[in-house]
């Protein structure tokens, strides 16, 4: 099987493309479409520069292209990237969004490819555990619900982080994996990465319950 993989960096775009890497498939192309007012239906942002950096590491080639963001139209442009595409299908790393896997199915049924989902309605505790036993170094970019607050920006997420989110989850009824929002992540390492994200300068954003943790520079770290 040839895919191509939706990409921002996060979690679940990264650990999808190692389960499909266990499956044997071939992924030919990492694909980022980033929103250029930093707002999407559909898209990550925060640091989304970093793809180019991650690709190398990961050592996948990388197409991006920047979208304006506007509900529904924005999914245009994904599909100009993916029909030029020679690829059987695409994955992606969606848990429980209704309205991003409905969209992207769409979108590879007008031009006659499949849709995967390697972590779709898996329980979300679970994928986090799974990523950190797997060797994955995730840490937290941006928090964005009730219960986080600035010292949760540069968290890395291993088994206390876990146990405290689960916490966050029986009060304010979060979801775990961040798949409402609540929080996102960023990829540093794991077994499919060649090199090491080393995060040079970051800053750190708070506005009243919500904020992000920008990377200002960074670069490659290993073989």
């Amino acid at each position: 099987m040839k895919v191509a993989a939706l990409f921002s960096g996060g979690k679940d775009s990264v650990f999808s493309i190692y389960i499909a890497k266990q499956w044997g498939w071939d992924i030919s192309h990492l694909v980022t479409v980033y929103p250029e007012n930093k707002d999407s239906w559909m898209f990550h942002s925060i640091n989304i520069h970093l793809t180019e950096k991650l690709s190398e590491a990961i050592n996948i080639p990388l197409i991006r292209k920047q979208t304006k963001g506007k509900k529904e139209e924005e999914l245009n442009d994904l599909k100009e990237i993916l029909k030029d595409l020679d690829i059987n299908g695409v994955i992606s790393g969606a848990i429980a969004s209704e309205y991003q896997r409905t969209r992207i199915e769409k979108i590879c049924h007008e031009i006659g490819i499949k849709s995967f989902t390697p972590i779709w309605h898996k329980n979300q505790e679970l994928i986090l555990r799974e990523q950190i036993n797997a060797g994955f170094e995730i840490i937290i970019v941006g928090v964005f619900a009730y219960g986080f607050d600035e010292t949760w920006l540069g968290k890395t997420i291993n088994g206390k982080t876990i146990n405290d989110i689960q916490q966050l989850k029986k009060k304010y009824s979060i979801n775990t994996a961040g798949e409402g929002g609540e929080f996102e992540t960023l990829t540093l390492n794991g077994p499919i990465f060649r090199k090491k994200l080393i995060l040079d300068k970051i800053s750190k954003e708070w506005k009243r319950d919500n904020g992000i943790l920008k990377v200002i520079r960074s670069h490659l770290e290993g073989n």
